[in-house]
């Protein structure tokens, strides 16, 4: 990259496909939403291979899809006061124009007022961005809103989302920040003795046969769990596993339970 290339973007279109390598027939691994800035690390062509600023996770996006900034834009949006869309989905005005924006979308505000770069304008009512205290019930709260959105690897949105992608914008709405993946949220937070320990919002891991973690969900309680798994839905849990709604049999592996934050006052 040259030293004249800006070094940093903002995506600012609803969603944005993030692949493991510059082609479209590539595997894509996460999405970008609304409002999340990049590090450029390699410019091709077509092709940027970024760096989430949030999560760190790496990829390949669309050169078309991301918004370079330059220094003064950069400069404004890092004194902005950040706000996550707090319903799965909600429609707003980006330049006049009607566009959806995914739950989890940041938007930038100075003085109560969305700050767009790049001339860009944005409409959106207040109370669909207004964050509230982040406790036990507010995580439950907004997990269930998801209730029946489709399962997608790499997605991260109400209409296709995975299971890491689910806990993570979750949890971003209440202003914690996970890592992208199971695997890697597996090792953050406060380790549970065991589910009979349990609490609502507690996450809980899940491994494959040769001890990986492949899945996670978030607990509602001591014996129920909501997860992506098809779709995002709500289970019966033990000490062993996920019990499948559908069939009474296992369909997840039990490894471990993490909190990331204290009881409901």
């Amino acid at each position: 990259m040259q030293h004249d290339q800006p070094m940093t973007g903002i995506v600012l279109i609803p969603l944005v496909p993030v692949r493991t390598a510059p082609a479209e027939t590539a595997e894509m691994c996460t999405q970008l939403l609304f409002g999340e800035r990049v590090e450029l690390l390699e410019v091709q062509e077509r092709w940027i291979r970024i760096r989430n600023m949030t999560d760190q996770y790496e990829g390949w996006a669309d050169r078309k899809m991301i918004h370079p900034l330059n220094e003064q834009e950069a400069g404004t949006l890092d004194q902005a006061q950040w706000k996550h869309v707090q319903i799965p989905a909600c429609s707003c005005a980006l330049n006049g124009t009607p566009v959806l924006l995914p739950g989890g979308s940041l938007i930038p505000f100075m003085n109560t007022v969305p700050c767009m770069p790049a001339g860009q304008t944005l409409l959106i009512d207040d109370t669909w961005v207004d964050e509230q205290p982040a406790d036990t019930g507010r995580i439950v709260h907004l997990a269930q809103q998801y209730r029946q959105a489709p399962y997608l690897w790499g997605g991260k949105s109400v209409m296709g989302i995975d299971c890491s992608g689910f806990v993570q914008v979750v949890f971003a709405m209440c202003g914690i920040v996970l890592p992208r993946d199971a695997s890697l949220q597996a090792g953050h937070g406060e380790s549970i003795e065991g589910l009979d320990q349990a609490q609502a919002g507690d996450l809980a891991f899940f491994e494959n046969a040769q001890g990986r973690i492949v899945h996670v969900g978030i607990l509602l309680g001591p014996d129920r769990i909501i997860h992506a798994s098809g779709q995002v839905k709500t289970e019966r849990i033990d000490r062993q596993g996920i019990i499948s709604a559908q069939t009474g049999m296992y369909t997840h592996r039990l490894s471990h339970i993490q909190r990331f934050m204290n009881r409901r006052p």
